[in-house]
């Protein structure tokens, strides 16, 4: 078992930065595949970004490539999105999860891949 904690959400105004954190307690996170997602009102959760076990792999909703960032650190059992650029439409509750049943391939980005999820954290992004 694995609990994942995330942290780092926040209001900000369009054009800013945050960056969340997803700290991973109960077992070592080096071996397990890594994703964030997001949910807003009224929608399903979609694919966000993620990062293979060994941090060499990593892919990104298409609307987020060029803005977001996933990292790990795996000493320190964290996983990180840093966030710049924002958008109102990135307004959402934001998740982390992890897994490592799966083959790192286009899974990474289906939320049932993940067997393990956190409570997320609000981000808003005011116009």
């Amino acid at each position: 078992q694995v609990q994942l904690v995330e942290s780092g959400g926040g209001l900000v105004q369009t054009g800013g930065s945050l960056r969340l954190s997803c700290a991973a307690s109960g077992r070592t996170i080096s071996a397990w595949h890594m994703g964030w997602f997001r949910q807003a009102p009224g929608k399903e959760r979609e694919f966000v970004a993620s990062i293979s076990r060994g941090g060499t792999s990593t892919d990104y909703q298409d609307s987020v490539k060029g803005r977001f960032t996933i990292s790990r650190d795996n000493a320190k059992n964290t996983v990180s999105l840093q966030m710049n650029s924002l958008k109102p439409e990135d307004t959402a509750v934001y998740y982390c999860a992890a897994d490592f049943a799966f083959a790192y391939d286009s899974r990474a980005a289906r939320p049932q891949s993940y067997d393990y999820w956190g409570q997320g954290t609000q981000v808003t992004v005011s116009s």
